[in-house]
C-alpha cells in the first residue's frame, strides 16, 4: 500500500471516530434510556450499520486492508469527539442559552 492511500485511510478512520462519536451522542436516548428490549436491538443495529460502513469505505480508499494503527485512529477520533462534544455540551451551550434568556 503507497503512503498516499495509508495516509488517507489514516485520516478516513480518525474522522470516521469522530463521527461515531457524534452518532453515538446523538442517539443516547434510545441506545441508553429506552426499554430494554429496544436498548438490546437499537445497539446491535447502530454497531453492525457503523462497522458495515467503516469497512464499504475503507474499501473504496485501500482494497479493505485494515491495519492496527488504523483502529488505534478511529478510537483516537472516538475520544477527541466526545471531548468536543462534552466541551459543546458543559462549556459552550450554556454560555449561549444565558445570553439568549
Amino acid at each position: 500500500m503507497c503512503l498516499e492511500v495509508q495516509l488517507q485511510s489514516m485520516i478516513f478512520s480518525l474522522l470516521y471516530g469522530i463521527f461515531f462519536s457524534l452518532l453515538l451522542n446523538l442517539n443516547y436516548k434510545i441506545l441508553f434510556t429506552s426499554k430494554k428490549v429496544t436498548r438490546v436491538i437499537a445497539s446491535v443495529l447502530f454497531v453492525i450499520d457503523n462497522v458495515f460502513l467503516y469497512f464499504i469505505i475503507l474499501c473504496h480508499i485501500n482494497g479493505g486492508m485494515l491495519h492496527i494503527y488504523f483502529m488505534m485512529l478511529l478510537v483516537v477520533g472516538f475520544v477527541l469527539g466526545n471531548f468536543v462534544i462534552k466541551i459543546l455540551r458543559f462549556k459552550i451551550l450554556p454560555k449561549l442559552k444565558k445570553k439568549h434568556s
